[in-house]
């Protein structure tokens, strides 16, 4: 009866971390927006991984988890740091300079496909599978409607739809690259975590201090945006993501990816009032359809 409770209690723990992580994360992208309201995209960029590195630096001290160690690994995590954290950081919030939250959200759902599209090119293990072939070429027309390509890419520029595709990649990189070079040193993800941000957090230091304050103007949303965005979006959020992997399995915590859109739409009309074409959330659609088909959530065969 006791393990029967407990059992109920665990999964109760797991399921609300998943909403919640599901909530922050699809939240981020209008937290970089508000930010971008006294800060630059590179200011955002580090406000979000300096916080993070902060709130989890402190966690580790708590908890009694030791740093990772060696030049090695410090360099691996700078890699991670560059391709997680400092690039699609301050190329998200460029790109938001000029197009809505919504957008960037649904964009950000590509991200399980260009990670299987980075394995299949720089960490090829095994052959394509038919599958997955179908499951990139899905993605790719979901992205082709979200951006409404029939009619060009309607009022959004070229330079920030680049941007947004060029984060995604980089996150499609720095999975396989993680798994190749970092998970195998068997380091607490806390400890991970922490070196990784503070590692984005030294890199785009310099940058801040020449080019991060937009303008010396600080309404309270704005702040709070930033600070949520760091502690929970940059900081706790990796932990809760190792504990929904540790309690129910690597494949459910990826399916984090499907919500976080959603929660981008919902967030951005309700509380920017931001405009929604028919064609965003349809694409948007169909990029998860081929995510789920190139991880097989959905098979289309008996056999692979």
């Amino acid at each position: 009866m006791l393990s029967a409770s407990a059992s109920r209690k665990k999964s109760s723990n797991w399921i609300s971390l998943y909403i919640a992580l599901g909530v922050v994360w699809g939240c981020s992208f209008i937290f970089i927006k508000l930010g971008l309201e006294f800060l630059t995209p590179i200011g955002v960029a580090f406000g979000r991984v300096s916080l993070g590195a902060l709130t989890l630096l402190i966690w580790a001290r708590i908890k009694g988890i030791a740093l990772p160690k060696g030049k090695a690994m410090w360099f691996h995590l700078w890699v991670v740091a560059l391709l997680l954290n400092v690039f699609p950081g301050i190329l998200f919030a460029f790109a938001e300079t000029k197009v809505t939250s919504i957008l960037a959200g649904i964009i950000n759902a590509v991200t399980p496909l260009m990670t299987l599209l980075a394995i299949m090119i720089a960490f090829r293990e095994e052959k394509p599978k038919s599958f997955q072939v179908i499951g990139l070429l899905t993605g790719f027309l979901g992205v082709l409607t979200v951006l409404g390509a029939w009619q060009g890419l309607g009022d959004n520029p070229t330079i920030a739809v680049i941007a947004l595709l060029s984060a995604v990649a980089c996150y499609g990189v720095s999975f396989p690259y993680s798994r190749k070079f970092v998970l195998p040193m068997k380091l607490q993800a806390e400890s991970l975590a922490a070196g990784q941000l503070t590692m984005g957090a030294l890199t785009l230091l310099p940058l801040y201090m020449i080019d991060g304050i937009a303008q010396d103007y600080y309404r309270p949303g704005p702040v709070l945006a930033m600070l949520t965005l760091g502690i929970l979006g940059s900081g706790f959020a990796y932990i809760w993501n190792f504990k929904i992997m540790e309690a129910a399995g690597s494949a459910i915590a990826s399916t984090v990816t499907y919500v976080t859109p959603v929660v981008a739409v919902i967030v951005g009309i309700i509380f920017l009032g931001e405009g929604v074409t028919w064609y965003e959330p349809v694409g948007g659609a169909i990029v998860l359809l081929g995510a789920a088909i190139s991880q097989q959530r959905i098979k289309l065969f008996s056999r692979s």
